[in-house]
């Protein structure tokens, strides 16, 4: 038989890995979301820079379709911050003060504080009536008034809390050292030179051209969700962008082509589980790192595994579904990981199995709801009104209407409660 020369193997590897990605499952996961009506996106999966995977579902979704990122600009922020620290003009141990000298512990934050969550800075959109003004633009100096007006939450590196606040300034330090609006600096030094077709600075009020919209689903509908203004985020999260080019931006970072290895270490090293710019990902044979981001209707995850030169983007305008749990299923498709789908098909249980989930559940924070049997059919009480609970599962019920799930275990004395971004621990006596 003929054996290979190594240059024919190294040639045959990228296509034996692009194998190993399970396609069907990733083809059945949003199968089950789009024909559900659970969730509105798209995803991109690259390997070594080449695209490997791609689905978009829901509302007019295509792969060009353009989507807010939310927190995932951070990284683009940390990225200018090891900029200017490869360049030799800021250094970890700078004091905000330098910057910012009225701020509460400007003398004592660092900008390694800043970049790893620890500066103990108020947050901006924490105690501030937010909803009340987040689709109206405000002046730098009035964000900085509610960093400044407001109590810090602890002691600088006391510990790591997440704070839209320290990429905020982060953000506006750039512009000092750069002497340019953020959105020309993250152009000139980012996307400009990696050719992000579909990325950019959100400065205006409402919906560009060309990017989606965002929604909720409520009462069986969807309904277009309110628009915050992006400028208000600046580098904590006024990007706008998609899946395609968030897999180019994050190969990029892990090829060098943006910032030194020893400024890539610094980012990938956690401390509390907060690296310095990025958050793990994975697991312990898989180990990945990247980012989530989060605004008004919108998710998004971008994520890289160095082993493997796996890039996967997520964007979404619009979920029933839980977030968390689709990206845990595409994860285990990735890796060929052992997982079960839900096909969101109802199934049959009877009053004895039924009468296990029910009585008083309640919550340390005094959220308490009252689950009950009404002719074979199991409802839950919220604030003196019923809600009917479909299973999908021995243990797993939903609400379709409302977009609500419903986990039980330990005999039916736990109930974990799951809406698009949270969930609620309660329990029964």
């Amino acid at each position: 038989m003929k054996r290979l020369s190594l240059f024919a193997i190294i040639l045959l590897i990228p296509i034996l890995t692009k194998a190993q990605i399970d396609r069907a499952r990733l083809d059945s996961l949003f199968h089950y979301l789009s024909t559900g009506d659970l969730a509105i996106g798209s995803l991109t999966i690259t390997q070594n820079g080449k695209m490997i995977y791609q689905r978009s579902f829901g509302k007019d979704q295509n792969p060009s379709t353009e989507y807010r990122i939310g927190s995932i600009t951070k990284v683009f922020t940390a990225i200018l911050t090891y900029q200017l620290i490869d360049g030799r003009r800021l250094t970890l141990s700078d004091r905000l003060s330098l910057f910012f000298p009225g701020l509460p512990n400007a003398d004592k934050v660092t900008v390694a504080q800043l970049l790893g969550h620890r500066s103990g800075l108020a947050n901006f959109t924490n105690n501030t009536d937010f909803d009340t003004w987040k689709d109206q633009p405000k002046t730098h100096a009035e964000l900085l008034e509610m960093i400044s007006r407001q109590k810090p939450d602890f002691e600088p590196d006391a510990k790591a809390d997440y704070n839209n606040s320290n990429y905020l300034l982060l953000g506006y330090i750039a512009e000092k050292l750069y002497g340019q609006p953020y959105q020309n600096v993250v152009t000139n030094q980012i996307i400009r030179p990696l050719g992000l077709k579909h990325t950019y600075y959100g400065e205006k009020v409402g919906f560009m051209p060309g990017e989606a919209t965002s929604y909720k689903y409520f009462d069986s509908n969807w309904k277009p969700d309110r628009a915050v203004c992006l400028d208000n985020f600046g580098g904590a999260g006024a990007l706008i962008s998609t899946p395609r080019d968030l897999c180019s931006f994050i190969t990029a970072l892990f090829s060098g082509k943006l910032i030194s290895a020893g400024s890539l270490a610094i980012m990938k090293t956690m401390r509390d589980g907060y690296g310095k710019g990025l958050f793990p990902y994975g697991d312990a044979l898989n180990p990945g790192f990247g980012h989530n981001g989060k605004t008004e209707g919108f998710g998004s995850s971008m994520q890289y595994y160095p082993k493997e030169g796996l890039a996967i983007a997520y964007c979404t305008n619009g979920e029933v579904f839980p977030k968390a749990r689709i990206l845990d299923h595409i994860f285990k498709a990735c890796f060929h990981i052992s997982d079960t789908l839900e096909t969101f098909q109802s199934v049959q249980l009877d009053s004895t199995r039924l009468s296990a989930f029910t009585g008083t559940y309640s919550a340390p924070s005094g959220m308490q709801v009252v689950n009950r049997l009404d002719k074979g059919k199991l409802l839950i009480s919220v604030k003196g009104k019923d809600f009917e609970l479909t299973a999908i599962s021995p243990n797993e019920f939903w609400n379709k209407p409302f977009g609500f799930f419903f986990y039980f275990d330990d005999g039916g004395k736990r109930l974990l409660l799951q809406d698009v971004g949270d969930v609620y621990e309660l329990h029964r006596p």
